[in-house]
């Protein structure tokens, strides 16, 4: 884009920006999870809706969730251990999904399995229904025991998002740990399987203890961590990744604030999704969307334009 026409450009025309082949009026997305099944976007946000809803995560059977308690705050973040409690795809079908299709903002569904078989059935469900894009949970902390094991291998990562692939026609993203060692090396096995884009990523693991009563705060002893401390892991790998890969990253970790958003674009996101600060602050999107809308005015930014700015060969980047 000319820097003549950039100038020209009304504000919200200055916040779009894409993922693939989805358009979007702006960068802010809700974390899957954060909003229950998606349907309370309405009731907070003040007309600043996420500019594509996420679904919490489905699974194809229901799921009860993890025994009580499930959070533990933190000093510098929250601890969750849900356990992606939900009422399976059959009901997510006919009673959730028509609702979240009638909020507005395009659909993207988080699916969730036990083994790759249960991912390419639920993607068989799930396909044709009116998702824009389908986010592939490869990297809660809070089942089977916190062992991770479709965010850990990069043949298995592979596996399932071509499982997922050969059966459904939507966009997918795959949704990668941070608890590994080479998140780059699980973000190449995803896209080789077939994802459309890599959202980096999900809750660290972590844990808390009640000493006084000698044992873990949480009862299945570890869960995901979350919130601004994160924030800097979840910068560095999606810089890391944008730097690696020719897909479209989606930044989530630790965002709180339209400052956070510009951090995670400039690291190479072309959207970002909100958690933990929905928790704390039921409007936050909306309070960081309405920063973010001032802000394009008053530096004088085109979103699109500032992707991966930090990158090398951007006009800040590393070299």
């Amino acid at each position: 884009m000319d820097e003549l026409h950039e100038h020209s450009l009304d504000p919200a025309s200055r916040l779009r920006t894409s993922l693939g082949r989805l358009e979007l009026a702006h960068p802010v997305l809700n974390a899957s999870g954060t909003w229950g099944a998606g349907l309370e976007a309405t009731d907070f946000l003040e007309g600043r809706l996420p500019a594509a809803l996420v679904t919490k995560t489905v699974t194809l059977h229901p799921k009860p969730g993890n025994p009580m308690p499930r959070l533990v705050e933190t000093s510098g973040g929250l601890l969750n251990s849900i356990g992606l409690m939900n009422p399976g795809v059959e009901v997510f079908l006919e009673e959730i999904l028509p609702r979240a299709l009638e909020i507005g903002p395009p659909l993207v569904v988080n699916l969730g399995g036990d083994s790759r078989e249960e991912f390419a059935l639920l993607a068989e469900r799930l396909t044709g229904k009116g998702a824009a894009a389908l986010e592939v949970n490869l990297s809660c902390p809070n089942v089977l025991g916190g062992r991770l094991p479709f965010a850990t291998s990069p043949r298995v990562v592979e596996e399932v998002i071509r499982s997922v692939r050969e059966r459904a026609e939507e966009p997918l993203w795959a949704k990668i740990s941070p608890n590994v060692t080479d998140p780059v090396e699980i973000a190449r096995a995803a896209a080789a399987g077939g994802a459309d884009a890599i959202v980096c990523s999900n809750t660290l693991l972590g844990m808390a203890i009640d000493w006084r009563a000698g044992r873990p705060s949480l009862p299945l002893g570890v869960g995901g961590y979350s919130g601004p401390p994160i924030k800097p892991v979840a910068l560095r790998i999606v810089w890391q990744t944008a730097r690696a890969l020719d897909l479209p990253v989606v930044g989530a970790g630790g965002i709180s604030s339209a400052e956070d958003v510009l951090e995670f674009l400039a690291a190479g996101a072309r959207a970002v999704e909100v958690g933990t600060a929905s928790l704390t602050r039921p409007d936050a999107m909306a309070r960081i969307l309405e920063d973010l809308e001032r802000l394009v005015v008053e530096e004088d930014l085109v979103l699109s334009s500032m992707v991966g700015s930090a990158l090398p060969g951007g006009p800040g980047g590393t070299r």
